[in-house]
This record gives C-alpha cells, sequence and structure tokens, in this order.
C-alpha cells in the first residue's frame, strides 16, 4: 500500500498503478461500515483509492472537530489488509489555501434536516468532496446511506457539474442489535449505547407500520417520537429521494430519516423503503 501525503505523491502513485479507480472518502476512525465500502470498491475496479482526512470546514463553532476520533495505526493497518492500494492522508494546508473559492450547498436541500441542524455544514463537504473528486479522479466513489441527505447533494453536485464519476451507494452496516455503525459511536457510555438503539427503534417501528398498510407520515412521525423518548430528538422526518417532504410514504421513494442527541452525543438515522 502506497501512502500518499501530498497531491503530488498521490497523482505519481495513481500514474504508476494505472486503470479505473474506486474511491472511498472518510474522516479515518475506520469501522466495519468502511470496509463494506472498501470491499465493493476493490471488486469493482482495478485499484482502490481511500482518503483520511477530518475536513475542518464541514465542522460548525462548538462542534466536536478537535475531538473526533483519529486513529492514524490502526486505520493505516485496516487499509492495508482492506487490500487497499493507494491511501491518501493529507494535512490541512495540503487541501487548503488562502481566500478560497467554495461550494455552496443548493439553497434548499442543503439547509433542511442535517443543513438546518447544521448550516454551513453541506458547503463544506461538497467542496472537500469536489476537492478529493478532482485531486484522485475516480471511476467510482462509494458512500454510505446512512448520511442519505449527504450522499443525494453529492450526487447532484457530480450530476450539477457534469462530472464523470459514478456515485455508488451503499447499505448502512448495523450492530448485531440494530445500532448504526458510526465513527461517533465511541463517545456513547454503556448507557447511552442503550439509550442510542431508540433510533434504529423507531426506524422499525416506522417500517412495521408501513408494512402493516397506514402510510401516513404525520401517524408514522407520531409514533416513532413516543419510539424515542425521552431522547432530544432533532428531527423526524419522511421525504422523497429529493428529499421533498411526502404526506405519504411512496413505496420505492421514500427515506425516513432521525436525528437526536444521546447525552452529549448527535446520531443520525435512516431507512430507505
Amino acid at each position: 500500500m502506497i501512502i500518499a501525503r501530498s497531491v503530488s505523491e498521490l497523482r505519481k502513485a495513481l500514474d504508476i498503478k494505472g486503470g479505473s479507480i474506486g474511491f472511498v472518502p472518510t474522516m479515518g476512525a475506520l469501522h466495519i461500515g468502511h470496509r463494506t465500502l472498501i470491499d465493493a470498491a476493490r471488486k469493482a475496479n482495478d485499484m482502490v483509492v481511500v482518503s483520511i482526512f477530518v475536513n475542518p470546514t464541514q465542522f460548525l463553532p462548538g462542534e466536536d472537530l478537535s475531538k473526533y476520533p483519529r486513529r492514524e495505526e490502526a486505520d493505516f493497518k485496516i487499509c492495508e489488509l482492506s487490500g487497499v492500494d493507494i491511501l491518501f492522508y493529507p494535512d490541512v494546508s495540503a487541501m487548503y489555501g488562502e481566500d478560497e473559492v467554495r461550494i455552496c450547498a443548493p439553497d434548499v436541500r442543503g439547509f433542511i434536516l442535517e443543513g438546518a441542524s447544521r448550516p454551513g455544514h453541506f458547503d463544506g463537504v461538497l467542496t472537500v468532496v469536489m476537492k478529493l473528486f478532482n485531486i484522485v479522479r475516480p471511476t467510482r466513489a462509494y458512500f454510505g446511506k446512512k448520511d442519505a441527505q449527504q450522499l443525494a447533494l453529492i450526487t447532484q453536485m457530480v450530476n450539477n457539474f457534469f462530472m464523470d464519476i459514478e456515485i455508488v451507494p451503499m447499505e448502512t452496516v448495523r450492530e448485531s442489535d440494530g445500532l448504526a455503525l458510526s465513527s461517533r459511536n465511541v463517545y456513547l457510555n454503556a448507557q447511552e449505547r442503550q439509550e442510542a438503539l431508540k433510533l434504529s427503534s423507531a426506524l422499525k417501528k416506522a417500517t412495521e407500520i408501513v408494512m402493516q398498510g397506514n402510510t401516513k407520515s404525520d401517524y408514522i412521525k407520531a409514533r416513532m417520537e413516543e419510539t424515542l423518548l425521552p431522547l432530544d430528538v432533532e428531527y423526524v422526518a419522511i421525504v422523497n429521494r429529493a428529499f421533498e417532504s411526502l404526506d405519504e410514504v411512496v413505496i420505492g421513494d421514500t427515506i425516513v430519516l432521525v436525528a437526536a442527541r444521546v447525552g452529549s452525543t448527535r446520531l443520525i438515522d435512516n431507512v430507505w423503503m
């Protein structure tokens, strides 16, 4: 595995390797969910590139940028064992300069749900992903469905800017008890981890209600909110794939989403229907 810490080192490594590129952008603290993305990239491409970069522009003031989990040695080993060809591990100075051009999230879809809770977050996400895409020039890029709004906006960016990249959505990976894997799960103590299961339980409740024939969004959200008690819930939403609010679930074009704080940790989860 080649470890590239600068853009020039990465491009040199890419020229040596050649062929189709499967790209998995991450912020590190890798877990089984990331390995699932890497495995999919490995099967469909001549080479796999993983980036690890904790992107400062997507963190708001007071968020967990300084304490975001960083596990360099473990992450390098996971990448090596997963068959990654090139690991791109830049620092901030390699990615950002002074007075830069920025990519802005769309006025509506970029400022609802996650964007409403974290205004400006998606500007930072889209900016760094655009940079990474231009540096790596991947054939395919792999993203988890757990960050559904991020996935939708990155897909929109690729389409709006006519970028020749295939975005590959991957299913959310969960623990055996249903908890969606997240790098931030390490913040949870034992009691909080049990409380965190209410997010997946609420989504399971939504699925059960729809399977019983009730597709009314208001009813589903009310039952989910009951299941989430007493968590500090930021939102429960039912939207289509374009992130437009739905009065009723439409099978094949619906995402049910939840965001809540468990202790001081903010978690998100969703189910696609």
